[in-house]
C-alpha cells in the first residue's frame, strides 16, 4: 500500500497474503520420518538450521560407539569384581569390606591422570579435537587391558587396577575438553547449551542399550565360565567401538584440521 500523511509525505507498507505458507509447513510435518514428540526430545530445538551440517551424521555415528563402549565396561567391571573376589572363576570369595577397600583405592590413584591431562595439556585440543578424541578412546583400551588381567593375577589387584583406572582417567583427560569444542563447533545458532543436553540423552540412551546387552552377554554360560572367553569378547566389541569412534570423528567438517 501507498499511502500519503498529512506532511504530504509517502509512505509505503507491505502487506504479503500466502495462502500456500500454512500449508507447505503441514505438509513438512506430514512428511517428517521422526515424530515430533521425538525430535523435540533428541534434537535441538530449530535443527537443521541451529546446528552445523554434520551434526545428525555425528550423533547417529556416536551412538553405537557408546553402546559398544558401556558392553565393554560391563565386562571390565565383571573381572574387576572376579579379582576382588566376587564370583571368581575359582569359586574363591573376599571379604566385602576388604574389596570396597581395594576398589576405592584404585579410584583414587586413578584420579591423578585427570589432574595431569588439565594441567599440562589444556592448549592441544582446540587445533586439533578430532585427533585427540580418538587417542582418549585407545589410551582408555589400554587402561581396560589392565583390568582384565586382574583375575590372572588377584594379589596384585591394586598395582594393576590403578594402572588401569590411571590409564583410563588420562583418556577422560583427553576426551571431556575435545567432546567440549566438537560441541562448539555444533551450536551454529550459539545453542551450546541445548548441544550439551541433547547429547547426554543420546549418550544415556546408549548406555542404557550397552548395559542390557552387556548383562545379556555375562549371563551366557560359555561367558561366566571361560576367562579367555570374556577376554576374546571384549576385545571383538572395542575394536567395533573404536571402529565407530573413528567413523563418527571423520564425518566431522572443521575448517582446518583433518581425520585422515
Amino acid at each position: 500500500r501507498y499511502m500519503l500523511d498529512g506532511d504530504s509525505k509517502l509512505q509505503v507498507q507491505w502487506e504479503k497474503h500466502d495462502e500456500s505458507s500454512t500449508n507447505t509447513v503441514e505438509d513438512e510435518n506430514a512428511n517428517s520420518s521422526i515424530p515430533r514428540a521425538v525430535s523435540d526430545f533428541v534434537l535441538p530445538a530449530g535443527f537443521p538450521e541451529s546446528v552445523s551440517d554434520d551434526y545428525l551424521q555425528y550423533m547417529l555415528l556416536q551412538f553405537p560407539t557408546n553402546v559398544t563402549g558401556w558392553i565393554c565396561h560391563t565386562l571390565v567391571t565383571s573381572s574387576l569384581l572376579k579379582a576382588v573376589g566376587v564370583g571368581s572363576f575359582t569359586g574363591t570369595s573376599a571379604a566385602a569390606a576388604a574389596a570396597a577397600i581395594r576398589w576405592v583405592s584404585k579410584d583414587g590413584i586413578g584420579a591423578f591422570g585427570r589432574l595431569l591431562i588439565g594441567g599440562r595439556f589444556g592448549t592441544l585440543f582446540d587445533d586439533d579435537p578430532k585427533k585427540w578424541r580418538m587417542y582418549a578412546d585407545f589410551i582408555g583400551s589400554a587402561g581396560s587391558i589392565f583390568d582384565l588381567t586382574t583375575p590372572l593375577y588377584p594379589g596384585y589387584f591394586l598395582p594393576l587396577a590403578s594402572l588401569g583406572n590411571l590409564a583410563k582417567a588420562v583418556g577422560r583427560g583427553f576426551r571431556d575438553p575435545s567432546n567440549r569444542v566438537i560441541q562448539n563447533h555444533f551450536a551454529k545458532s550459539g545453542n551450546l547449551g541445548e548441544i550439551a543436553a541433547k547429547e547426554e540423552v543420546w549418550e544415556v540412551g546408549a548406555q542404557l542399550v550397552g548395559l542390557s546387552i552387556g548383562v545379556l552377554i555375562l549371563d551366557t554360560p560359555g561367558i561366566q565360565s571361560s576367562y579367555l572367553t570374556l577376554t576374546l569378547t571384549w576385545l571383538g566389541v572395542r575394536l567395533l567401538h573404536l571402529w565407530f569412534r573413528y567413523q563418527s570423528l571423520v564425518v566431522l567438517k572443521f575448517r582446518t584440521v583433518r581425520l585422515t
